[in-house]
């Protein structure tokens, strides 16, 4: 019996979202008393992973499994997961990972809980926490089913390492060439920005109260000066004044990083969907009455044309005594 987990990748780096899955597997591993294995497609770091409890990484190098196809990925975690004896697949809540999982689920006949936020207290009921109701609520979830599928929420455990000495093996599926013939990726546009929008640690958002895509420039000096994503509403999405990768939302992305900075947004519950697990919210806003201000750990009531030039000025003097 072992752990698997879907270890994603950008650009060649294993992501933090990886990272977390591998952490929150090897504390599960612990109370199993087993190991943890990770599916990685191209990973140029895969020993990354050794840090936080991974103690092999199945390493994908065929040129075919170079762009995502959900099939064909899922079945290289079923053979991942059959040669490693696996019984727990761990998968993060991106929506690659939420567009093949349920493949998984179906041929393995298997327990699959989404929005995971805890490990389970007792290994024998096994019984997790998630979220529900668009983060509303949290429902007590137990899986009885021999083989599981757990889908971690984003940032609900964190990186905690535990090195452990691990090894790379080079790992070659056996996926007919039809499935790759099904669906072809023409072509592969990536969001433009320093920082991705998943993994990123804090993000400035900006909605209709910025009257325009020209007065976007102070959204991305604040999170440049942050070190931050920047994001969007669904309006100033399908207004076309951000590309529709930045729409974070019931609709759009689901994110959850350490602050949120909401600017310009007045926080319908559509949007909060998309926002509220983020562990600290701070909302600039004119209306005093807008609705975010009820979910926001800090709140400045203000024209965002004049607080948020003054924040970058006082972000730079800052950096520059610091």
């Amino acid at each position: 019996m072992s752990i698997i987990i879907y270890a994603e990748q950008s650009g060649g780096k294993i992501n933090k979202s990886a990272k977390e899955l591998a952490s929150y597997a090897s504390a599960l591993a612990q109370k199993l008393n087993t190991e943890v294995a990770a599916v990685s497609f191209g990973a140029e770091d895969p020993e990354s992973l050794f840090q936080y409890g991974v103690n092999k990484v199945l390493n994908v190098t065929d040129e075919k499994f170079s762009t995502f196809n959900a099939k064909a990925y899922a079945q290289a975690l079923m053979q991942a997961a059959e040669q490693n004896e696996g019984n727990i697949l761990v998968v993060s809540s991106s929506n690659d990972s939420l567009y093949m999982t349920p493949l998984i689920a179906g041929a393995w006949q298997s327990a699959y809980v989404t929005q995971v936020i805890s490990l389970p207290e007792n290994v024998e009921n096994f019984i997790v926490k998630r979220k529900a109701f668009s983060n509303k609520a949290i429902a007590h979830v137990k899986l009885t089913t021999d083989k599981k599928i757990l889908s971690i929420a984003k940032n609900s455990f964190g990186l905690k390492e535990h090195p452990v000495e691990g090894s790379v093996e080079n790992f070659s599926p056996q996926v007919d060439d039809s499935v790759f013939e099904e669906i072809k990726v023409v072509k592969v546009e990536k969001a433009s920005g320093k920082v991705p929008l998943s993994d990123a640690e804090i993000v400035v958002s900006g909605g209709r109260g910025l009257k325009g895509p020209e007065n976007w420039g102070m959204i991305e000096e604040l999170a440049d000066l942050l070190g931050a994503a920047t994001a969007c509403s669904k309006p100033v999405a399908d207004m076309g004044w951000r590309p529709h990768t930045e729409h974070v939302g019931q609709t759009g992305k689901q994110i959850a990083p350490n602050l949120y900075i909401a600017v310009g947004i007045s926080g319908a519950i559509q949007h909060l969907a998309g926002v509220n697990s983020s562990k600290n919210i701070l909302v600039i806003n004119i209306d005093p009455e807008a609705p975010f201000f009820k979910a926001a750990d800090y709140g400045v009531v203000g024209d965002a044309f004049e607080v948020v030039p003054k924040l970058i000025e006082k972000l730079k003097a800052f950096k520059q005594n610091s």
